[in-house]
């Protein structure tokens, strides 16, 4: 599941790589997500939020590498539903 937490880490803090409190995205999910104030985010905070719903965080990220194998997923053909 590290691969998928990085892999949504990369993705999501675009831009702001070293600084991901400031990304205006995960601010975003950090605020619907939790409840916080996106305003009030330190790097204190943002970590402090991290470390203290890791578990919440971890079904979101298991869920996302559900999607993801989903998504990916080669699909089966579907000849056999052609009409006459």
């Amino acid at each position: 599941m590290l691969i998928y937490a990085l892999r949504y880490y990369w993705r999501a803090s675009r831009g702001y790589p070293l600084r991901p409190w400031r990304s205006p995205y995960l601010r975003w999910r950090m605020e619907t997500f939790f409840g916080v104030d996106a305003d009030e985010l330190t790097r204190q905070k943002f970590f402090r939020l991290l470390w203290q719903n890791r578990q919440r965080i971890g079904a979101f990220l298991k869920w996302c590498e559900e999607m993801e194998n989903e998504h990916f997923r080669p699909r089966a053909s579907k000849d056999w539903l052609v009409l006459p």
